[in-house]
Order: C-alpha cells, then sequence, then structure tokens
C-alpha cells in the first residue's frame, strides 16, 4: 500500500516507522509546507497515494479533505478538535464520492475500551445508588481538553446513564493518555482505566484504518471499522 503523511511530527515519523516496517511504501510526507499550499496543489502531491494519514491539526482538516477528494485517495484523519466541522466534511466526502476514517482514538485497545465503558454503562444505570465519572490526563502540549476521546467516552456513558456526571482533564508534563470511568456508590467503586505507555497504539491503529479503507468510497468513524474487523 503506497501511503502519504500528512503532519511530520512524533506521530507522523512513528507512522512511518510502523508503516515500513510492515511493507508498506510512504510515497509523500506533507509538514509545514501544506499551509501554504493551495488544495490543488496538495492533492497533485497527493496522487500517488492509496490513503493519507492526516496527524496534523485541526484546523487544516477541512483542506486536507477536499485534498484527499480531489486526488482521489482515501483519508484517514487522526486530527482532534474539529468535531464543530464534523456535519459540514461528512456531507462534502459525500457529495465528492470520498473516502475518509476519523476517530477520536485510533488505539486498538482504547476501541475495545469503550466497548467495555458501554457494557459497564449500562448494567450500573440499573442501579441508582452509583455515580459516574470520566477522568482524562494528556501532555501539557495537547490542546483540546477534555480529549475527543474523553467526549467519546462522555456520549457511550450518556446512552445509558440519564444523569448529569462530571468529565475532567488534566495536562501536565509528558502523559502519553489516560482515561478512567468510574462507579461510585456508597459502598464500593469500580473504577475502568486506560492508560496508554506510548503512542504506538495510536500509530498501529491508524495503519489498520488505513489497510481497511484503501479502495473504499464513504465515511466511517474507527468504532465503525473495528466493528467490521471484530465480525
Amino acid at each position: 500500500m503506497k501511503i502519504a503523511i500528512i503532519g511530520y511530527g512524533a506521530m507522523g515519523k512513528l507512522i512511518e516507522t510502523l508503516a515500513k516496517n510492515k511493507g508498506h511504501e510512504i510515497v509523500e510526507i506533507i509538514d509545514e509546507e501544506s499551509a501554504e499550499l493551495s488544495v490543488k496543489d496538495l492533492a497533485e502531491k497527493l496522487k500517488s497515494a492509496d490513503v493519507a494519514i492526516d496527524f496534523s491539526v485541526a484546523e487544516a482538516v477541512k483542506k486536507n479533505v477536499e485534498a484527499c477528494c480531489l486526488a482521489d485517495i482515501s483519508l484517514v484523519e487522526g486530527a482532534t478538535g474539529w468535531n464543530s466541522e464534523l456535519e459540514s466534511i461528512k456531507e462534502f466526502v459525500g457529495e465528492n464520492n470520498g473516502s475518509f476514517v476519523f476517530g477520536a482514538n485510533f488505539s486498538i485497545g482504547v476501541n475495545l475500551f469503550y466497548r467495555v465503558v458501554d457494557y459497564a454503562s449500562e448494567l450500573f444505570a440499573k442501579f441508582e445508588d452509583y455515580e459516574t465519572f470520566i477522568e482524562e490526563q494528556h501532555h501539557s502540549r495537547k490542546v483540546d481538553a477534555p480529549s475527543g476521546t474523553a467526549l467519546k467516552l462522555q456520549d457511550i456513558v450518556a446512552e445509558h446513564i440519564k444523569k448529569d456526571f462530571s468529565v475532567s482533564a488534566t495536562r501536565a508534563g509528558n502523559i502519553p493518555g489516560t482515561h478512567r470511568v468510574g462507579f461510585d456508590g456508597n459502598a464500593d467503586q469500580i473504577l475502568l482505566e486506560h492508560f496508554a505507555r506510548s503512542r504506538e497504539g495510536f500509530a498501529s491503529g491508524a495503519i489498520l484504518a488505513a489497510e481497511w479503507v484503501a479502495g473504499k468510497k464513504g465515511f466511517w468513524e474507527f468504532t465503525e471499522v473495528m466493528d467490521e474487523i471484530i465480525k
């Protein structure tokens, strides 16, 4: 598979290494210069790829989507903080016969964690004595707070727990990412936790998404991709 990488920070470099280890070819790396390129020029750079993986910035997502649609390649979107544009981007992808996978978190472990939390929330919704809370921690360079993962967990819990619950965020040091969902009662507390040891889980999931979506047309959240893979 031929991959273009958009955003060449820590995640982009890790994706490059892991993708090459899996036998994929990196045909283009787009870094800071993408901000200076027009959509047409960016599409020209990307068209030799089967799929682009983007871990740049939220402000660039719309332009990258437009360029990938113009280049007729799939896009795996790993940037967060662009939720306000989700519906318009979904509409654009549909109108232009695009191919797009996005995720609040591409970690395979986190996506399995979503399913654990979903089942636990359904159980605890039956017992009013328990109150729910969500906590997340990330490194101090992460801008969005709460994280996209925490907001996804909030949506999952809210499907079952109808009363208000807290979502808190901490930004400090070099924490790769920790998410907790707790159920606190009078006699005990049940705590579910996902702790990321490194960014490798996120990069591996993004490559898995790229392998899955290449050649397909449509708009998917990574949780839907995981559903297909699990089946």
